[in-house]
Parts: C-alpha cells; sequence; structure tokens
C-alpha cells in the first residue's frame, strides 16, 4: 500500500497525469453517512517552556471533510510557527516538478517499466491502461513506485478527493494569511530519495495489489479516509501494520520509520529551544501512530504528551 503520507509530495506534481490512468477503475461510490470531523489526529507534547502540536494530516481531502475541528483550529492559533513534511513552497517549484522526473525515471536509459516487472504485471497493466484510452509506453520511463502513485491518485481523484483540499495544502494557506512562518523537514529530494530506494521487489508487489483488484485498492481508500476522519488511531495503526510493516518491511522502513528519525531531532529543537514559540507540525497521519511514530518518540524521551480532542471519549484517548 502507498502511504497517503506520499502523496503530499506527489500530488501537486503529478495529479494532472493521474485520472488519465485509473479513473475507470473506481466503481460509482456507493452513498455513506459521512463521519463527523470532530475527532482531529492532534496531539500536544510539551515541556517546561513551550510545546508542539502534532497534527495527522490527510494529504487528499473532499469538501466536506472541511473546515476541521475547533481543536485544530485552537491549535494553529496557539503556534506561532508551522513545520509540514515539505516547505509548502517547494511543492509547486519548476525545480521541484523537473527533479520528480528524474526519481521516477531510470538512470540507465535503457531500461524501461517492461524490463523491471513481470510479463504478466506488464500486460495487465497495459489492459488497465488501454480502457482507459492511454497504453503502456506512456509510462515505460517510470519506475513501478511511480506507476502505482499515478493509479492510486487517479482513484483517489475519481472518488472526489482533492488535492488542493488536503490538511497540508489548507493549513499553509491560513499560514500565509495569517504571516505565520512555515518551514519544511525534509527537503523534496530527501521525500523522492526514500521512494526511489525502494527495492524492485516491493515496488512490484504495491503494482501488482493494484492490478490484482483495483476495488480492493478504492475500499481501502475509503476505510483509510473514514478512520481518518473519526480520529480512529487504533484502527490506523493496525491498517498500517497489515499493509506496511507485515507486507512491505523495507517500503515501511524507508519511508516511514527513516523519515520519523530523521525528523525527531528538528521538532525536538522546536521545544528544547526557550526562545522559540509553539510550533503545529503536520504530517502524514502515520507517521505520528505506532512506536515507530513521532508521538511514541516523543514520549519515550519525557516529554508530557496528550492527545487533544474535545470529543473523544476518555477510553479513545491515547
Amino acid at each position: 500500500m502507498k502511504p497517503p503520507m506520499l502523496a503530499l509530495l506527489l500530488c501537486a506534481l503529478l495529479v494532472s497525469q493521474g485520472p488519465s490512468l485509473a479513473q475507470q477503475a473506481a466503481k460509482p461510490a456507493v452513498p455513506v453517512k459521512p463521519v463527523e470531523v470532530r475527532h482531529p489526529l492532534l496531539w500536544r507534547v510539551s515541556d517546561a517552556d513551550n510545546s508542539v502540536y502534532l497534527l495527522g494530516s490527510f494529504h487528499m481531502l473532499k469538501p466536506a471533510d472541511l473546515p476541521l475541528s475547533a481543536d485544530v483550529d485552537r491549535a494553529f492559533e496557539d503556534a506561532g510557527s508551522l513545520l509540514f513534511e515539505v516547505d509548502p513552497a517547494a511543492l509547486t517549484s519548476p525545480e521541484t516538478a523537473a527533479m520528480a522526473q528524474r526519481y521516477m525515471g531510470y538512470d540507465d536509459d535503457k531500461v524501461t517499466l517492461s524490463s523491471v516487472i513481470p510479463k504478466e504485471t506488464s500486460e495487465r497493466l497495459g489492459t488497465l491502461l488501454a480502457a482507459g484510452g492511454n497504453s503502456l509506453q506512456a509510462v515505460e520511463h517510470y519506475e513501478p513506485w511511480a506507476v502505482s502513485t499515478m493509479l492510486s491518485i487517479g482513484l483517489m481523484q475519481a472518488l472526489g478527493f482533492r488535492q488542493d483540499l488536503g490538511v497540508d495544502r489548507w493549513l499553509a494557506e491560513r499560514a500565509t494569511e495569517a504571516g505565520k512562518p512555515a518551514r519544511g523537514l525534509e527537503t523534496a529530494a530527501d521525500g523522492f530519495a526514500a521512494l526511489d530506494a525502494i527495492p524492485y521487489p516491493e515496488q512490484v508487489r504495491d503494482l501488482d495489489e493494484f492490478l490484482d483488484d483495483p476495488q480492493k485498492v478504492v475500499n481501502r481508500i475509503r476505510v483509510m479516509h473514514d478512520d481518518w476522519r473519526a480520529g480512529d488511531a487504533v484502527a490506523l495503526e493496525r491498517l498500517m501494520q497489515t499493509e506496511m510493516v507485515d507486507k512491505s518491511p523495507d517500503t515501511y522502513r524507508l519511508v516511514v520509520v527513516q523519515r520519523n528519525r530523521n525528523w525527531l531531532p528538528q521538532v525536538e529543537r522546536r521545544l528544547i529551544d526557550e526562545h522559540k514559540d509553539n510550533t503545529l507540525v503536520v504530517v502524514g497521519a502515520l507517521h505520528l501512530l505506532g512506536p515507530d511514530g513521532l508521538v511514541e518518540m516523543l514520549r519515550a524521551k519525557g516529554y508530557k504528551v496528550e492527545r487533544v480532542c474535545d470529543a473523544c471519549a476518555v477510553a479513545d484517548i491515547h
């Protein structure tokens, strides 16, 4: 499963390519009563003199998902600055777009997608693309992880998700309007390098899973979205364990664990520096969960960590 946090780097750059690749795979959605947005995945980490808020993001949302809860509004107002996975300004720069194309492709011009994936996978991908009026040739110069991501983005768009409504984009725009500085925990190159380092067997497994049953991927997206809206950290952690830790351990290590470890000192500095105002950190929700998540990493360092959720039952606050 390609984790949602990676869409932050790719949606702004690949969103125009995704729909034509995979919209046909998303069947019409069955009307479902929306889950009330009142349980944010939000924690407050404190030391003696200031705090850091950790907000779990969903990088593509539907219009009905916004605005978020009053808990998030208060955290935003209390924060003097914001930290995102990547500096918001970098996501729309021409340099980042060019960089994305380089990482998505192969170092050797003679290598193609068809040469690194099994023949059966290539044939099934070609059939799926042809159903949408495309061809395998259009993606031959992309690595499997890039093709899987474009397909997933296309599905999310077909289901009504929009990158311009994602939590990151929404809060970055609010920060600009409020004059609050916003920075990135890593460069765009760092994020792309993590994706590019995923071993080919796991890249191919991810692509095969999509091609095996696109509707299963659709259902998974819906479940993750509902769990995120409900603030169900337990369900999301369980899904992460099943889909990433167990099935794609190298992907989990590269795109979740290692990046969390790289981000931890930067987040901790916002607590240690007594001259810093409070900070709102906005990262993909899966980066906050489980024993390798930022929440538990900071708790292990002795900081006070509390769930911020007005409407959560006491038993739900962890």
